[in-house]
């Protein structure tokens, strides 16, 4: 006998780094599987060790890690664990980074400046990533940097159901807090019914990271409901200066549409001075305490969505019908 076959069934294991696990367990619930077991811990000298506590040979692997502060040890972590499933023998894995680390270092501003989104991408790939499964990139070009699949998930849908539902009887106009936002604008327009699309105009000193200066408001505003939408909300200076310029131009409230909510430094005070009757934000990010007992900020749950992702990946099926076609 020159050969011989066997019955092999697939299996679905998921793992969960110790930057958020409530996104990894809520996950976990919508597709009926928990994650698995595993011994994570660091050294005095903030060196990791992990170490899972079930067999992973042979499974499709999962790995959910997102990426608040500490960014850097979270990022270490996943090539920890990427690395441990490698070499226990697993048959496919797939990293889910709700938000992907270094996400806005995706090209060179100026001279002997790093590409710092492609170096994450490097090291997933060489730890042993297969595939790559993130929600809302701050640019889509950051998907040819990882030398492999990579599912691109979009939080709109979730975003948009709920301001359908809430605002329905309001005078809408969709705003980018930038030109960059444009497109992005046009794509929630379009959702919304084709409401009108404004932006702020800004400029950005690149030799001061989180501060920008808003020039003014390119659109008709006036009396309506402003939906001012953007990617993340870190230091919340960008789309605060962009709600001020839109209260001096007549608009009738502003609410305020992003993906995650990163909230450093003064972003929660920000938030909380600022003209905004609501903050919409997912749960990509971990909120800080001082943002979860700010009454104008609304959370929403991205877990249903990548649960949905992941099922579709386990089964070779397509990623790309969660979202009507939209690539």
């Amino acid at each position: 006998m020159a050969s011989m076959s066997a019955v092999n069934s697939k299996m679905l294991m998921l793992f969960s780094g110790r930057a958020y696990p409530e996104l990894a367990e809520e996950i976990g619930k919508h597709l009926g599987v928990a994650p698995t077991p595993m011994s994570a811990y660091s050294f005095a000298n903030g060196e990791l060790f992990v170490r899972y506590q079930e067999s992973v040979r042979g499974c499709d692997a999962f790995v959910v890690q997102s990426m608040p502060a500490p960014i850097n040890e979270w990022v270490m972590e996943t090539l920890i664990m990427i690395d441990a499933l490698k070499r226990g023998s697993a048959k496919r894995i797939t990293v889910v980074l709700p938000f992907y680390p270094y996400a806005r270092q995706d090209k060179k501003h100026r001279g002997r400046e790093p590409i710092s989104a492609r170096l994450m991408a490097d090291l997933l790939k060489t730890a042993g990533a297969d595939r790559i499964l993130t929600v809302d990139l701050h640019t889509a070009q950051i998907q040819g940097f990882f030398d492999g699949p990579v599912d691109h998930l979009f939080a709109m849908g979730t975003l948009a159901r709920y301001v359908e539902e809430k605002y329905a009887d309001r005078q809408m106009a969709v705003v980018s807090p930038d030109t960059g936002r444009v497109r992005l604008a046009e794509r929630w327009s379009d959702r919304l019914g084709g409401c009108p699309i404004a932006f702020v105009h800004k400029t950005r000193d690149p030799l001061k990271p989180n501060q920008v200066v808003a020039h003014k408001v390119v659109g008709d505003v006036e009396g309506r409901t402003c939906l001012l939408i953007d990617d993340m909300i870190d230091t919340a200076g960008t789309i605060c200066s962009a709600a001020e310029m839109l209260k001096e131009s007549g608009v009738e409230d502003i609410v305020i549409a992003s993906t995650h909510a990163i909230m450093s430094g003064p972003a929660v005070e920000r938030l909380a001075k600022a003209p905004v009757s609501e903050v919409i934000v997912t749960n990509t990010l971990p909120l800080p305490k001082e943002a979860q007992d700010l009454e104008k900020i609304t959370t929403l749950s991205i877990a249903p969505l990548v649960a949905k992702a992941i099922w579709e990946v386990f089964n070779d099926g397509s990623v790309t019908t969660l979202f009507g076609g939209l690539s």
